[in-house]
């Protein structure tokens, strides 16, 4: 069996068709591995498509501009070049004319190549799109390998290529963001009151992650902050963002952005969790005048368990007796005064924990026995009471809230970090990142974990939902 496949190309200006022969194969006895297409021939007829129909379409644009719009006269050549357009389905040297304008332009000898302007990037929007996308997910490098295994484009992209566009996309995602403020409180209290009744209240939740640095100076410097956050409405829609701590500078405008993109009313209620530091602690201030902060039970018990553990090992090594009871007694009362502590955190009774935490303190010092954690847990004690102190004013009743089914932990957000951060920067990658270059793809990576990649490409291309909307009606 023999087969020729043509493409049949109807012109609108009544000129005879055009027929060009894409792709010839042939079959001889039926095999398994021969039915139907294979990958290479389907790669090559969608290469020789492309190439096909990219030339008409060049053709036809430019037959356009050979007149003047305004007068009709024949407007002359001045020269041509190539220039490379990157698709899908290959990479292409396109005819670029160089065009005088008319003489009725009055803008004198001054030439132009419309069709460069045209391709400024030089990329289709849909193979940016799809680079940017899997880029985001997985490394460049495997991006490059998955691209070129299932398109026609081997050995016309590589890792940097990749890297760069990506850059590209991201800034322009960045330029639309809007300036940063102090705060965006917007309205005064009897507009709000006018507000439709407001839904369920908005959880947030930030966190922060750490990135290998490439510009590594000295061993406290090998680690930049990233901070994470996750925005979960009562229905169950989430959305995710990250920025690089010290290179973002429009913080506060990204989460704005970001509980708008969630329908945020000025009357609706906004509950903030993080682990109590400066840097979240700031972000969430003055968004929301019906915001609630709130500090974070998981960090809370991670520093109580700490302090656990260290209990456990100082019993340990001082195996106390009948013959050393004013030892056991001592272990006895930091245990009991840990878990007094911890009740009282609970239930949000902050000036009793601060005298359990002195008492830890105390009982502490008066160990006469110096065991190896003794030390760790006089620090660790005194640090987790700044640390309490500085954030009471943010500390709740978590046993009521829990009782009435009102979020009290970030551990959502711990799974946000993993997701969003470690799988794409630090778990089994050993890569290092510039602030920068870590910053951008983040961005880009939060839109495709959002599924907001693609309606961004549409709307700065709007020919991409026609495709879009031509492959649904086909699979319905």
């Amino acid at each position: 069996m023999k087969v020729r496949i043509q493409m049949v190309i109807e012109a609108e200006n009544g000129e005879p068709e055009k027929v060009e022969e894409i792709l010839r194969l042939e079959r001889g006895t039926l095999r398994t591995e021969d039915l139907g297409l294979t990958l290479a021939e389907a790669k090559k007829l969608l290469r020789g498509m492309q190439q096909t129909l990219l030339t008409e379409q060049v053709a036809e644009y430019l037959a356009t501009l050979q007149e003047c719009p305004d007068c009709g006269a024949h407007r002359t050549r001045k020269g041509q070049h190539y220039i490379v357009y990157r698709t899908l389905f290959g990479k292409f040297n396109l005819i670029s004319p160089r065009l005088y304008d008319c003489p009725c332009q009055h803008h004198g000898r001054h030439s132009s190549s419309p069709l460069a302007d045209m391709l400024s990037t030089h990329c289709a929007p849909e193979l940016q799109y799809l680079e940017t996308k899997f880029a985001s997910l997985m490394s460049y490098g495997l991006s490059v390998q998955m691209l070129t295994e299932v398109l026609p484009i081997a050995e016309e992209i590589n890792p940097t290529s990749i890297r760069r566009r990506l850059h590209q996309v991201a800034e322009r995602i960045e330029s639309e963001l809007g300036e940063e403020q102090p705060q965006f409180i917007e309205g005064c209290p009897n507009d709000w009151a006018r507000q439709p009744p407001p839904g369920p209240p908005i959880i947030l939740g930030l966190d922060g992650g750490y990135v290998h640095a490439s510009e590594q100076r000295s061993r406290t410097e090998g680690w930049f902050e990233v901070i994470t956050g996750k925005s979960v409405q009562a229905e169950g829609n989430a959305k995710v963002f990250a920025f690089v701590n010290k290179y973002d500078t429009k913080p506060r405008r990204r989460l704005h952005e970001v509980l708008k993109s969630q329908s945020l009313q000025m009357n609706q209620q906004v509950v903030f969790l993080s682990d109590g530091g400066d840097t979240v602690r700031d972000l969430q201030h003055r968004l929301s005048p019906e915001s609630e902060h709130l500090l974070d039970w998981f960090h809370i018990t991670m520093r109580l368990t700490v302090m656990q553990q260290m209990i456990v090992g100082m019993t340990v090594e001082l195996k106390p007796d009948e013959k050393c009871p004013e030892i056991a007694a001592v272990l006895a009362d930091l245990e009991s005064h840990r878990e007094s502590l911890k009740w009282n955190l609970w239930h949000g009774n902050v000036p009793h924990a601060l005298k359990r935490i002195d008492n830890l303190e105390d009982d502490l010092e008066m160990l006469e026995e110096n065991p190896a954690n003794k030390k760790k847990m006089l620090k660790v004690v005194r640090e987790f009471r700044t640390y309490i102190d500085a954030n009471q004013a943010f500390i709740p009743n978590y046993g009521d809230r829990y009782r009435h089914d009102e979020i009290i932990s970030t551990s959502f957000v711990e799974s946000t970090v993993n997701y969003v951060v470690s799988k794409r920067f630090v778990k089994k990658q050993q890569m290092r990142w510039t602030q920068r270059g870590a910053h951008l793809l983040l961005q880009t990576r939060v839109q495709v974990l959002n599924d907001d990649l693609r309606k961004t490409f549409i709307r700065w291309f709007p020919g991409m939902s026609t495709g879009e909307q031509a492959t649904l009606k086909d699979a319905a």
